[in-house]
């Protein structure tokens, strides 16, 4: 059983039976029981000639498009509120090739459609795109199984009176991606593989910059994951990283791709952030780091976003560039209620030799943490810098 392949073909053949004339809910609802039927008869039976079926050596989506057209029809026909469906049973299409058609990039943008939450455009992207079931996904993002499927259901709803013809808008199905990436990994599902995956799946059916950066972007985070943890678990700060076990090949993948997308001279916000993310890949330690470059491209980003949060960030690189007193003036101007601002406060004043503020911050960043791990990680910081100090605990007077 090839799985990879099954979701795959997942967006190709929903995209067919859409273009067939199914609405999207039902036709993502036969696409599923398609799946489920490979699922039980590929491993079973490899003769393309049984009666079962068989597993479909030379067209597998063939085979899927078959098989979910059938489940589509089969339900038209058993729900008597949609008896005007019923015209559409005399016009199964004969066996043979199906169309060389390829509607993966239109699935994309219906999952993204703007009328959706994002929340919601991540769920269906995720099993209408993904071809994850309800149960993965919901494992994933830690909520019940029935909860999720609402979720899933109340999308379907609302894009299945959308015109499949439509332009999409491409900035947004790279953002309901780039969420998923960020989710990380929880319970059997790495969601930011499969939005490496996904992502990959969408730079072959769309010839363009942004998307190339996304991937970029992602592959150089993800190159980086095994040296973010100690082995209890705990956070390891960039600086500190085992570089040793970044994952070189994924690197120069990344980098390769965001080259080539630079070349286009048509720049976006993620192969900006990609640019910063290639120049911490790349330097042999920390301490080469191109700091200086780095805060040219977050000018860039600047220029393209005006995000407080990459304001933020710019005020970092601009202490490791400038030195921390100018980092903690670039700080000074921007709102001190942003995430992480008092976390980044302290590391700069820490550099600056000012442990006592450093570690009261410290302190403080880690009463606003907005995960156990990062909280861990400041209360850690913090205790580390009381007892360099002769603080409570540390065996010496105060």
């Amino acid at each position: 059983m090839d799985e990879a392949l099954l979701r795959s073909l997942t967006p190709s053949v929903l995209g067919i039976l859409v273009r067939r004339g199914a609405d999207f809910a039902a036709a993502e609802d036969a696409v599923q029981d398609a799946l489920v039927e490979a699922v039980r008869v590929w491993p079973a039976d490899p003769s393309p000639s049984s009666s079962s079926g068989g597993y479909p050596m030379r067209d597998a989506k063939g085979w899927l498009v078959t098989v979910a057209w059938r489940k589509f029809l089969d339900a038209s026909r058993a729900d008597t509120a949609r008896r005007r469906r019923e015209d559409l049973v005399g016009e199964q299409p004969a066996p043979g090739p199906v169309t060389g058609v390829d509607d993966t990039l239109r699935v994309y943008f219906l999952c993204a459609h703007p009328s959706l939450t994002p929340s919601s455009a991540v769920a269906l992207t995720l099993r209408a795109v993904g071809g994850l079931t309800t149960r993965q996904i919901a494992q994933a993002y830690l909520v019940p199984e029935a909860t999720m499927a609402q979720r899933i259901s109340r999308a379907k709803r609302t894009v299945s009176d959308v015109r499949f013809d439509q332009p999409g808008d491409v900035a947004t199905v790279l953002r309901v991606l780039y969420l998923v990436f960020n989710e990380g990994y929880s319970g059997d599902v790495d969601l930011a593989a499969e939005a490496i995956r996904l992502t990959r799946q969408l730079a072959a059916a769309i010839d363009h910059p942004e998307v190339a950066g996304l991937l970029a972007l992602m592959l150089l985070h993800h190159a980086r994951r095994a040296g973010r943890t100690a082995p209890d678990g705990s956070l390891v700060p960039l600086a500190e990283q085992d570089r040793g076990r970044w994952d070189r090949t994924l690197i120069a993948e990344g980098i390769d791709i965001l080259q080539a997308a630079l070349a286009r001279d048509r720049l976006g916000e993620f192969q900006a952030q990609a640019a910063v993310a290639a120049l911490h890949a790349d330097a042999p330690t920390a301490a080469e780091t191109d700091w200086v470059q780095i805060v040219e491209w977050y000018d860039e980003l600047l220029r393209l976003t005006d995000s407080p949060v990459v304001r933020l960030n710019r005020a970092v690189a601009v202490g490791e560039a400038d030195g921390p007193r100018a980092g903690l003036a670039a700080l000074a101007a921007l709102d001190a209620s942003l995430p992480r601002h008092t976390a980044a406060e302290a590391y700069l004043h820490e550099r600056d030799g000012d442990l006592p503020t450093a570690a009261r911050l410290y302190a403080e960043a880690a009463r606003k943490a907005a995960n156990l791990a990062e909280r861990d990680h400041l209360t850690r910081q913090a205790a580390r810098l009381n007892m360099s100090m002769g603080g409570p605990g540390s065996g010496s007077p105060r």
